[in-house]
């Protein structure tokens, strides 16, 4: 039987991690790597939108600085390529606001021809498609 976690470890620690340590009202976490140059079922790409009363009286930088460091906590040494952050306090928050999908990628690791001619080989078997 497949679970959640065995799914999508990564998505579901970092649901765990904000939901244990700030309490949100309300949390989406959107796993966005399929619109990147990753390998199919990455987990390298997420936006998060938390609403909590732990940002209260916090600029937006500390919110995203407290989101971060839980995060980091929580995945100790896993790989997130990008983090997107929405977070907003519970009156801030209104309730029919929809996330935004990120824009497409633009290609990322996809080197021209051109670029591959300066890079090493190391660099790009470490960004070679699987």
């Amino acid at each position: 039987m497949t679970t959640a976690t065995q799914r999508a470890p990564i998505e579901t620690a970092i649901r765990a991690a904000l939901t244990e340590n700030l309490q949100p009202v309300h949390l989406e976490v959107i796993n966005e790597s399929y619109m990147h140059n990753v390998p199919k079922g990455a987990e390298t790409h997420f936006k998060v939108m938390i609403v909590s009363e732990k940002f209260n009286d916090l600029s937006q930088i500390k919110r995203h600085r407290l989101v971060n460091a839980v995060v980091k906590e929580k995945l100790a040494g896993d790989f997130v390529h990008a983090l997107s952050i929405e977070a907003k306090t519970p009156k801030q928050w209104d309730v029919d606001y929809v996330v935004e999908p990120s824009p497409n990628c633009r290609g990322g690791f996809a080197f021209t021809q051109n670029q591959r001619q300066y890079l090493t080989p190391h660099i790009l078997q470490t960004f070679r498609r699987t």
